[in-house]
């Protein structure tokens, strides 16, 4: 008789078939990568991002990257992990050698694997358009979006442990459009009136849109930002261990 596999293994084989399984939604792949690719292309070609002191691709890339994440991480996992409570898959899971932990961490590797591939794609096509980041900054840029893949699926696991699948689509997807539309994903922040730029730049999504762009225009690690992204992932993942509902 075989040995049983061993917790590594067992983590990475879930964390491959999650991969798979968020690749192969339609949904997914339209919240992942056209919907990032189309607000890419439009920022660099419309006016919005004039005024901020950078080319307009050098300013859209940094955004979209952090759209990625919230797409992926947010919005994506929390739907699936939200019909995955539903049916009872993540009851039977959590019951089997794997366990909750492991669950968790074979979702967070999904997370990490669909945003290189968004990153990939993304920066290639951005690279076509002219894009030309700092390369001091690109190390910062991939502890940033590391750490925003942590803040936000926490933040969709909190949603989708704590209330019906049909609310966790609607609460999402609303604020996926909110983040990105005046969130501080996709622009900049400092145009806002003087209390609502405060509002919005203590948000996750403010916090990890600005710190990518300074990091990729200016090669410089931007501490007010990281901080409060700090702050938001330990909050919202001791918040998911607390209130998370397997059942």
């Amino acid at each position: 008789m075989s040995a049983p596999a061993g917790l590594g293994t067992r983590v990475a084989a879930q964390g491959r078939w999650e991969t798979v399984s968020m690749l192969r939604n339609g949904e997914q792949l339209l919240l992942a990568v056209v919907l990032p690719l189309l607000a890419l292309i439009g920022l660099t070609f419309v006016d919005l991002l004039d005024g901020y002191g950078s080319r307009r691709v050098d300013l859209a890339t940094p955004g979209v990257l952090a759209l990625c994440v919230v797409s992926t991480a947010f919005t994506g996992q929390g739907i699936a992990t939200g019909f995955d409570r539903r049916y009872g898959v993540l009851r039977y899971l959590s019951t089997t050698p794997l366990g909750r932990g492991g669950l968790i961490a074979g979702k967070a590797i999904a997370v990490l694997a669909v945003l290189i591939l968004q990153a990939v794609v993304i920066g290639a096509v951005a690279l076509l358009l002219g894009w030309r980041p700092d390369p001091a900054g690109l190390l910062i840029a991939v502890v940033l979006l590391v750490l925003g893949a942590a803040c936000f699926t926490s933040l969709g696991l909190l949603v989708a442990g704590t209330v019906r699948p049909e609310a966790t689509l609607a609460i999402t997807n609303l604020l996926w459009v909110l983040l990105a539309g005046a969130g501080g994903l996709l622009l900049p922040t400092g145009r806002l009136p003087g209390w609502l730029n405060g509002v919005v730049d203590a948000l996750p999504s403010a916090a990890l849109g600005n710190a990518l762009r300074t990091a990729l225009t200016t090669g410089a690690l931007d501490v007010g930002p990281l901080l409060v992204l700090l702050v938001w992932t330990v909050a919202a993942s001791l918040a998911a261990v607390r209130w998370f509902r397997w059942d």
